[in-house]
């Protein structure tokens, strides 16, 4: 459901039940990171519970997210969203292998940029495979898996990966796809940067069109659209702005 990437308005109202794992897939400099923030502001929100993310220092400090029109960056909501700062893979398995000593669990975990704290070279090595990251992140994806199916048993808990592609898809989806219920991905369109967030659920695709304007991400449109329907079919607006971004999903 596209809506929890961006501020909440009167009328949404979240899923009782969401997906145990999610991953949002887009290129470079694209907004992903911007888009998982206020994803974990609108978890935090709706549960009244904690958000963890797990990042790399360096990267957050260098490109900070945008924040969506209308958040106050001092609210008290950020209090209960906490980031650990992790450097490879030995970090994220670290956290996960000591997710069922907690008294409490986040309703969310949050990891930007999944694929890029697999070191291809280190992981080779490792395993003495030339698919050595394949491996490194199958085995990390099922420890996730399996903490967050263990909290899933006290309470709710989720966990949202992302992940850079240069292409039109996921660039390692036949790992992903495995572990995903559901998968968002931004797309560009040709002479002007277009993102598509796609995802479905059964007989239903969501589209949501987004703008960085300043500092900020701005929810432009939001439609339902039957599998059938076309994207071409969208019509573009224009704006005063770098980046014009849609958003779909496919579950």
């Amino acid at each position: 459901m596209v809506e929890r990437f961006f501020t909440r308005n009167s009328n949404f109202q979240f899923p009782n039940q969401s997906d145990p794992i999610i991953l949002l897939s887009g290129p470079p400099s694209s907004g992903k990171t911007s888009l998982l923030f206020q994803f974990a502001l609108n978890s935090a929100v709706e549960s009244n519970g904690a958000v963890v993310i797990l990042c790399k220092r360096r990267r957050l400090e260098t490109n900070p997210p945008f924040l969506s029109q209308g958040v106050d960056p001092s609210s008290e909501i950020f209090q209960r969203i906490q980031l650990k700062y992790v450097d490879d893979d030995e970090g994220i398995k670290n956290y996960f292998a000591a997710f069922h000593l907690h008294d409490t669990f986040p309703v969310s975990v949050i990891i930007d940029d999944f694929a890029d704290f697999f070191d291809e070279r280190n992981c080779q090595l490792k395993y003495n495979n030339p698919r050595g990251r394949d491996l490194a992140m199958i085995r990390v994806l099922s420890l996730c898996r399996n903490a967050i199916d263990h909290a899933n048993k006290r309470g709710h808990c989720e966990l949202l990966l992302s992940d850079t592609h240069k292409g039109d898809s996921p660039r390692l989806l036949y790992i992903y796809k495995k572990w995903a219920s559901c998968i968002y991905t931004i797309k560009v369109m040709v002479l002007f940067v277009t993102l598509l967030l796609k995802g479905k659920r059964r007989d239903l695709k969501s589209l949501a069109k987004f703008t960085p304007l300043g500092r900020l991400l701005v929810l432009e449109e939001k439609q339902n659209q039957s599998p059938t329907t076309s994207v071409s079919t969208i019509h573009q607006t224009l704006y005063n702005v770098k980046y014009m971004l849609l958003i779909t999903s496919t579950y």
